[in-house]
């Protein structure tokens, strides 16, 4: 006879192995897991319980899973209960049958449930008999109170379709009534407070077994995964259960693992940190997710790459994925399906899809998602939106999803109604762009990248109209760049970012593209925008103003890099491609003043006012060059004019109280320099000058406290320093004038001005032959320095 065969596995065994052949990842989780093991109780760094937490679809249930068979490894008896078991008799009975089936079971308990389960049925049953009909059939009413009055007691949970659907009346009468029962109906006291009481008579029952089998095995590990929803019940009772002396003494051997979404309620576990180990969820790395595809047998790096493109790392996402790489819409909807799998009100649902668009959300643009007056209206939706695990905190007043349950929305909205689509972003855009305008009022226009509110609403505009419209709003969004490399290059890496996430989310290949490669150019070149306008211009279909402008915008970059042969070809080809292009003369001009070019320089303003007459940045720069040039008072008229175009603009006052102090109007250059700091707190220019007016006027405190604010703003500049020496020189504190300019020097070797000003300080103080290599030094590098000049005929005479 052939030997007799092992015994078959069943259909289950077969599955969950399976399963668990397939499941790949989370290799630090699962080691933290098993180390705790190989830890004695009594040593600090084991835990007793450990809280894996993350969002929906990151993979909880199947790490618990996973952590449970780890346990069994080190000979653990174990037991596992989900949202199922929603109160603590519930709890208690899942885990005695576990054990049972294990070879441990729990008698005492499992008598003391038996004991409840019947006292609860003979309860309900005799309070819904005392309110029966005149026909004899238990009413609904009187169903109803039988079960208030248990709820009253305590004997069962109010979860679930009971939560909030028993009148307050209803639930007096049951509790009379049950009262009635337990006072001469029930069978004995004990089962009365059994039924009024079972998590005070059931608990202590269940810790004295646990302790009875902990030493029988070398582990106890239990399980309780959807923490998020039956903590409402179970909380204070776990709590409770490891306070010493609550309910008996634990066995040390026992580890509890509690998966949930949120954090921990620090009401009932804030003194308990030292036993918990926090283990946050996160999405699949990279490597883990190309491990889980390779098992799969996706391999071509194509796939691969969609598949982690379209994932986010989210493992439902990515086990999805790999079963069908094609097969997105699917995937999205599973993973929607369970970021939502507690709520089943069609309207919330669809309401928590709408409020998944906007990037970050407030009360008002949840108004504008989901209209109030639209099939999908739900009262207080954003308070419970914030219920919602995957809705983070308000930051700066508005709340966001969490990217990797916000993306499957996204594309399950997209895919499947493209004309919602359009018209959602379409109604989001106008609200921002509604904020973005009421941001602009009373805000120089040339400034107003520079400004938070303004910008974040510009930026938000860009994005739902760019995913409404990929194509047709790309050329604002470009037009858009431009303008803030213009203004604020350092921003720009948002603008681009914008781009990025609106192709991504509209599924947009040109759109992404653009976005990465102007990220990639933003990244690569630090703050300076000339790459990403570099970008523009050789890929982008730009008009000719555009063309312009981003030709210009470059050219300014390029001029305060010191690139100034560079600027002046940009400046160039702006002005052959926009002869009109009034910044593009103006900004020529700045160029040819600051390599002494004063008349070419003239010619340009005369042009740009030409094309422009009323253009106050045009007429500031006249007076600016006017002043360069020693025409003092004809640059006096023009800044008086360029200040009345525009009062707002600090530059032309900095300007003109430079050139009052030349005059030597000093108290009109001190009212100049104080409203333009007034106007622009961070004007360090006009701090440093204005420096240079008090110490004239006698004030020397509040010229070095001009020089400690303009350090602050712009550390390190050498023209700071030397300007504090010329303080020190002019209060006779020569020793440290000399070692301010030193400073300077150390900062600009070719500093001439300032080997100037030290050679004055060295001659106060009897150094003449370091004061004339000073100026020795400073005539070198100058040759044209005439007060440096006058100054070495006049001490070589000596």
């Amino acid at each position: 006879m052939p030997p007799p065969s092992s015994r078959r596995l069943s259909l289950q065994q077969i599955v969950e192995g399976q399963r668990r052949a397939a499941f790949v990842g989370r290799e630090a989780e699962l080691n933290l897991f098993r180390a705790n093991f190989a830890l004695p109780p009594e040593d600090p760094r084991h835990r007793f319980v450990f809280h894996v937490r993350g969002n929906a679809g990151v993979g909880k249930t199947s790490l618990v899973r996973e952590w449970r068979q780890a346990a069994a490894e080190f000979g653990a008896l174990t037991a596992s209960v989900d949202e199922s078991a929603d109160s603590v008799p519930d709890v208690l009975a899942a885990i005695a049958a576990q054990f049972a089936e294990q070879g441990h079971p729990l008698k005492a308990l499992d008598r003391l449930l038996a004991t409840y389960r019947r006292a609860l049925h003979d309860a309900a049953g005799r309070l819904a008999a005392d309110n029966e009909t005149a026909g004899g059939a238990p009413s609904a009413g009187a169903l109803a109170a039988a079960q208030a009055g248990l709820i009253a007691a305590g004997a069962i949970p109010v979860v679930g379709a009971l939560a909030g659907g028993i009148d307050p009346a209803v639930v007096a009468r049951g509790a009379g009534g049950l009262r009635a029962v337990f006072g001469g109906r029930a069978r004995q006291q004990e089962e009365a407070r059994l039924l009024a009481e079972p998590v005070r008579v059931l608990t202590p029952a269940f810790v004295a077994e646990i302790d009875r089998v902990a030493d029988a095995v070398p582990w106890i590990a239990l399980f309780l995964d959807t923490y998020e929803r039956t903590a409402p019940q179970l909380d204070r009772w776990l709590a409770d259960l490891l306070t010493p002396g609550r309910y008996g003494e634990l066995p040390a051997n026992l580890v509890l693992t509690l998966a949930g979404q949120r954090r921990l309620d620090p009401a009932h576990w804030g003194d308990r940190g030292r036993l918990v180990a926090d283990v946050p969820l996160g999405p699949f790395t990279e490597a883990e997710s190309r491990q889980l595809l390779n098992e799969r047998g996706v391999v071509a790096e194509r796939a691969v790459r969609e598949v982690l493109r379209l994932s986010g790392g989210l493992p439902v996402l990515v086990s999805t994925l790999a079963a069908n790489p094609g097969a997105a819409g699917e995937a999205n909807a599973t993973a929607v399906e369970r970021f939502l799998a507690g709520e089943s009100d069609p309207a919330r649902r669809a309401a928590a899809l709408a409020c998944a668009l906007p990037r970050r959300f407030d009360e008002d643009l949840v108004a504008v998602a989901v209209p109030q007056d639209g099939p999908h209206a739900v009262p207080g939706l954003y308070d419970w939106l914030h219920e919602l695990p995957f809705v983070a905190e308000p930051y700066s007043g508005r709340s966001r999803y969490h990217a990797v349950v916000r993306a499957p929305m996204l594309r399950l909205q997209r895919t499947g109604s493209p004309q919602r689509w359009k018209a959602a972003h379409d109604r989001l855009a106008e609200a921002f762009a509604a904020r973005r305008d009421a941001a602009a009022e009373g805000i120089d226009p040339e400034r107003l990248w520079a400004e938070q509110p303004w910008r974040r609403a510009a930026l938000d505009v860009l994005y739902h109209r760019l995913c409404a419209r990929p194509r047709t709003a790309l050329p604002e969004a470009l037009r858009a760049g431009i303008e803030l490399c213009a203004q604020r290059p350092s921003r720009a890496r948002h603008w681009a970012r914008t781009l990025a996430e609106a192709g991504e989310d509209a599924d947009d290949a040109v759109l992404r593209e653009w976005g990465r490669d102007l990220l990639a150019a933003i990244t690569d070149h630090g703050p300076r925008p000339t790459a990403a306008l570099g970008l523009l211009l050789t890929r982008a279909e730009l008009t000719d103003t555009d063309r312009a402008a981003a030709l210009v915008a470059r050219a300014w970059d390029r001029f305060r890099a010191g690139e100034l042969d560079a600027a002046l070809s940009d400046h160039a080809r702006a002005i052959a491609v926009d002869p009109r292009s009034e910044r593009a003369h103006q900004g020529r001009a700045v160029i040819l003043r600051s390599l002494g070019r004063y008349e070419e320089a003239l010619g340009d303003l005369d042009r740009a006012e030409e094309i422009a007459p009323s253009w106050a940045w045009a007429v500031r720069e006249r007076g600016e060059t006017y002043r360069r040039m020693g025409r003092l008072e004809e640059a006096l008229t023009v800044l008086d004019r360029a200040h009345a175009l525009d009062p707002s603009d600090a530059v032309p006052l900095g300007s003109r109280g430079l050139v009052r102090h030349g005059l030597g109007r000093h108290e009109d250059a001190l009212d100049d320099f104080d409203r333009a700091i007034a106007l622009w707190p961070e004007y360090a220019w006009a701090l440093v000058r204005r420096s240079r007016v008090r110490t004239v006027l006698g004030d020397p405190v509040g010229a070095l406290a001009d020089l400690d604010r303009a350090e602050e703003l712009n550390p390190g500049l050498p023209g700071t320093e030397g300007e504090r020496g010329e303080v020190y020189r002019a209060t006779g504190r020569h020793e440290e004038a000399v070692a301010c300019y030193g400073r300077a020097l150390a900062l600009d070797p070719d500093y001439a001005w300032a080997h100037g000003s030290r050679a004055l300080a060295l001659v106060a103080l009897g150094r003449l032959p370091e004061a004339l290599a000073d100026l020795d030094r400073a005539l070198e590098l100058d040759p044209g320095y005439g007060w440096a000049r006058a100054q070495r005929e006049r001490l070589g005479a000596v």
